[in-house]
C-alpha cells in the first residue's frame, strides 16, 4: 500500500481548524501527473494506492492565474479506475458534500476502487454543525451513509468525531450519539476538542469542561469499538481479497481486505505483497 497525495490546502474555513493558514488555499497536481506518478508506483510492484489530500473531493482547484483546464475528483476516480497496471485505489477520508453520488456510484461498479469509504462527520447536531461552519447538516450525511449500503452492504465505512466543541451541551452530544446508534457506519475517529489559536472557535462560549470532553471521547471509542465488531462479524466465514503487507518480525503478517477488515496471520514470505483470497 502506497499513499499519493493529489491535494492540498483547502478553502474552507471551519471554526476549529488552522489548517487553511498552515497550508494555504487549495489547490492540486494535475490529472496527467497523478496518472504518471501511479504508472511508476505500479512499476515498482505497489498493489494498492490510497488517494490523499487536505480536502481530496476538491480536487481540481489550482493555484491563483494558473493555466490548465478544469478538472474535478470524479473524473481522476473516472480515469484511475481505467488502469489496469494498478490492482487496487482507496479514496481516504472525504467531505460529506464532496462525496457526489457519481462517486459512490463509480466505487460500486468498479474492480479497482476498494468499498471503503472515510466520511468526516464532527458532529451529529445540526447546531454544533452550524457552529463548526460545515458545509453539510446531518441528514445529507445519512442521504451519503444509505447510498453507499444500498449499493454495497458489504463497504466500511469510516466518521470523524469531534467531542467537547464550545456549546457542546449534553443534550447535544446525546443527539450525536444517537445519531450515529443508527447509521450503518463501521468505525469512528474521535477527537477531543481542543483550543488553537487563530480560530474562530477559540472566543465561543459556553466552554465544555475538559474532564467532560475526556468522559464524552471515551463514550465515543467505546461505540467506534462496538460497531467495528459488529461489522467485522457481519464479514466473519467469507472470503474475501486481502492485500497482505506488513511484517515486523517475520513471524505475523498483517494486512486489509478489500472493505477494510484488518487480517493478522503466521508470516508467509510468498503472500507478502500480494492480494489472496482469505477466509474471515
Amino acid at each position: 500500500m502506497r499513499f499519493l497525495k493529489v491535494q492540498d490546502g483547502c478553502d474552507y474555513q471551519c471554526s476549529f481548524c488552522t489548517i487553511p493558514l498552515a497550508r494555504g488555499k487549495s489547490r492540486s497536481d494535475t490529472l496527467t501527473h497523478v496518472l504518471e506518478n501511479v504508472r511508476e508506483l505500479a512499476s515498482k510492484g505497489i498493489q494498492e494506492i490510497v488517494l490523499t489530500g487536505v480536502n481530496l473531493g476538491d480536487f481540481g482547484n489550482t493555484e491563483p492565474g494558473a493555466k490548465r483546464k478544469s478538472e474535478n475528483f470524479f473524473e481522476l476516480t473516472q480515469a484511475l479506475d481505467k488502469m489496469t497496471e494498478m490492482p487496487r485505489f482507496r479514496i481516504s477520508s472525504i467531505e460529506p458534500n464532496l462525496l457526489t453520488n457519481d462517486i459512490i456510484d463509480l466505487v460500486a461498479n468498479s474492480d479497482r476502487f476498494m468499498p471503503h469509504f472515510h466520511i468526516p462527520l464532527q458532529s451529529g447536531s445540526n447546531k454544533l454543525l452550524a457552529l463548526m461552519r460545515r458545509r453539510y447538516v446531518r441528514e445529507l450525511y445519512a442521504d451519503r451513509v444509505a447510498r453507499i449500503k444500498t449499493l454495497m452492504p458489504h463497504a466500511a465505512i469510516g466518521a470523524d468525531v469531534i467531542v467537547g466543541f464550545p456549546g457542546e451541551t449534553d443534550e447535544d452530544f446525546q443527539d450525536t450519539m444517537n445519531f450515529l446508534h443508527g447509521l450503518e457506519i463501521s468505525y469512528l475517529h474521535v477527537f477531543t476538542y481542543s483550543e488553537r489559536e487563530n480560530t474562530r472557535a477559540i472566543e465561543m462560549k459556553p466552554v465544555v469542561p475538559v474532564g467532560i470532553r475526556n468522559e464524552r471521547n471515551k463514550i465515543l471509542r467505546n461505540l467506534s469499538f462496538q460497531k467495528l465488531q459488529y461489522f467485522t462479524n457481519l464479514h466473519s466465514g467469507e472470503t474475501r481479497k486481502v492485500l497482505f503487507e506488513r511484517s515486523r518480525d517475520k513471524t505475523m503478517m498483517e494486512g486489509f481486505t478489500d472493505n477494510y477488515i484488518k487480517i493478522t496471520a503466521p508470516y508467509q514470505e510468498e503472500l507478502v505483497n500480494s492480494i489472496v483470497d482469505w477466509r474471515i
